[in-house]
């Protein structure tokens, strides 16, 4: 071999030594991906686009599920009541600017909800954005969603993803749940660190929401309270249904004998056909309880407040409330006995300081409860077995009563006007958590975001009954619940309208009433041109069996329920909150 030959060899070992010795690099991608599997999350729900393609594409082939949708408002929807389900932050991705902005309404919503959930979203360059230079989807997010979120946090480097995750995770689920939102600039997922110092820069956090216990003198102040009771009442809001106390909920009702009820996303903690329930007499126990205990519920609009003509007599109640936030107390009314803590180890403190001389409430009480319930759920039986064509609401809601109550562990997504105001009183929940509706806000729009992940986090199938309206907001997600294979039944009460579908143009004109669609559309035909199922059913009858059959098949499956269009009433139970003119008054009026 020739001297210049050997040394080429020689220079080439060396080159090949020094490759060999180089230290395995990482970057933004992988950190981020290892930071959230590192934390147990598993699913991620999404809109891809610049700049997080290929996090969503490198995802997916680290074993993460990628649910992607079609608009990120649904996206974020997903996420927050995967939060409500799971006690874990559900997660969503977006790209910058206008999907951050879409991605936010559905956090805001979350926070409101108390749901954890954790938006991520792609952002422009920090130095352009901040000497407003004009880059791509410029937008300074971080500053827009500080006020409606938890917490908002941005992280510039790759060493601290983990860091910023874990923050993340930790104000998602700490105390009172609610959304976060974590800024990524584009340029962080690209930045390349050595793999070792990228691996120890990962957090896992560590009991992120621990126990809060009570204070002993807070629990002897309410428990002496419930004892002086005549006429006491427990209520129920979905904070309880989200604390997974259910054993411990069970055992104290019915130790007590203290009459429930149960808001509409607490239904099933215990089913509503439990003889202490008191769903079906809310009316008189509002007005006539002498003692009221809060559970996991706030006296927000849904409760009147806690005061007014809903809750009889000025000054003839007293108040119990169990929260995790100190702020919440005496929020609208005085709260006699404020009990702050988790619900699970309020509610425990609270059966066990009912062992000894605790007398359950007088039979005058419960039986006057009884006897408002029996006469109520006689009153509305005939309505529930109507079978005509058209049908009303009551009568389609009475046919899929039957199908949950032979279906207890489906879940049901509500949303809607006279859909939810009447379904919710109508169709009894057994299980906890398997009721899910549009919560504090009492927005529309989260049907199919809902609807994807109670079927993606639960393995369970899902009824999603939907009012013509609400469905409008997301009916496009009817594809990814098609591409996606997931065990989702919508059924569309269709009634050709905004409360009904009988309103006309009082001018005469061509242009419709605003509060009209397309008379006599055909939803079920969307679902078909996904390669789903579609049904037209004009009867209960005909919904009883065709929901029946989805559920049992488990294919992507819509039913166009068709509904009188002169049935419904303005704002259906909440007519109150919609103005009037006093001078001029329209047709639905």
């Amino acid at each position: 071999m020739s001297s210049a030959a050997a040394t080429l060899v020689k220079n080439q070992a060396t080159d090949q030594s020094e490759v060999d010795a180089s230290p395995t690099l990482t970057d933004g991608f992988q950190l981020v991906i290892d930071a959230l599997k590192l934390n147990g999350i598993k699913n991620l729900y999404s809109v891809p686009g610049i700049p997080i393609s290929d996090l969503l594409r490198m995802a997916q082939a680290e074993g993460l599920r990628v649910i992607s949708f079609r608009h990120e408002q649904n996206a974020g929807n997903a996420a927050a009541i995967a939060g409500f389900l799971t006690k874990a932050p559900g997660v969503c991705l977006t790209v910058s600017a206008p999907g951050f902005l879409n991605g936010l309404t559905a956090l805001a919503n979350a926070t409101t909800n108390c749901f954890p959930m954790i938006l991520i979203s792609g952002s422009s360059e920090r130095e352009i954005v901040d000497l407003q230079q004009g880059d791509y989807e410029e937008m300074d997010q971080l500053a827009i969603a500080k006020p409606l979120c938890k917490a908002a946090f941005r992280i510039l480097h790759a060493q601290d993803i983990g860091i910023g995750v874990a923050r993340a995770i930790r104000a998602a689920v700490s105390g009172r749940p609610g959304g976060v939102y974590l800024d990524l600039p584009a340029k962080l997922f690209a930045q390349v660190i050595d793999a070792a110092e990228g691996a120890r820069s990962l957090v896992k956090v560590i009991d992120p929401a621990p126990a809060q216990l009570p204070a002993p003198d807070a629990v002897t102040r309410a428990i002496d309270l419930l004892k002086g009771a005549k006429r006491p009442l427990v209520i129920f809001g979905k904070g309880a249904a989200y604390a997974q106390a259910d054993e411990e909920i069970r055992g104290f009702v019915e130790a007590s004998g203290i009459p429930f009820l149960q808001m509409s996303m607490a239904k099933g903690l215990l089913p509503d056909t439990h003889p202490l329930s008191a769903g079906a007499a809310r009316s008189m126990v509002l007005k006539d309880a002498d003692v009221v205990m809060l559970v996991g519920a706030r006296l927000n609009w849904l409760l009147s407040h806690g005061k007014g003509k809903t809750w009889g007599k000025p000054g003839s109640q007293k108040f119990i409330q169990i929260d995790i936030e100190p702020r919440e107390m005496d929020s609208n009314i005085e709260i006699a006995a404020p009990l702050v803590g988790d619900i699970g180890s309020c509610i425990a403190a609270l059966r066990s300081g009912i062992d000894t001389g605790w007398t359950v409430p007088s039979e005058e009480w419960t039986g006057a409860v009884n006897a408002r319930k029996e006469a109520n759920i006689a009153k509305m039986a005939p309505k529930l077995m109507k079978n005509s064509s058209p049908m009303d609401f009551h009568g389609a809601l009475g046919a899929l009563r039957r199908v949950v109550k032979e279906r207890p562990d489906a879940m049901l997504v509500n949303e809607g006007a006279n859909t939810l105001d009447l379904a919710r009183g109508i169709i009894d929940m057994y299980q906890p958590r398997k009721r899910l509706d549009v919560g504090t806000w009492g927005v529309m729009g989260i049907g199919m975001g809902y609807a994807v992940a109670a079927a993606v986090e639960s393995g369970k199938p899902v009824l999603a009954v939907e009012g013509d309206s609400a469905f409008g907001f997301s009916g496009m997600e009817v594809e990814t619940i098609c591409r996606y294979n997931l065990p989702v039944c919508i059924v569309i009460f269709n009634n050709n309208g905004i409360y009904r579908g009988t309103d006309v143009n009082p001018t005469g004109g061509e242009d419709p009433s605003p509060m009209v669609f397309v008379p006599g559309s055909r939803y079920d035909k969307m679902m078909e041109a996904f390669g789903g199922v579609g049904a037209n059913v004009t009867t209960p009858d005909e919904l009883y069996s065709a929901v029946s059959e989805a559920m049992n098949s488990g294919r992507p499956t819509l039913i166009n329920a068709v509904i009188d269009p002169a049935a419904g009433t303005e704002s259906g139970n909440i007519g109150s909150l919609n103005p009037q003119s006093a001078v001029r008054k329209g047709p639905a009026s």
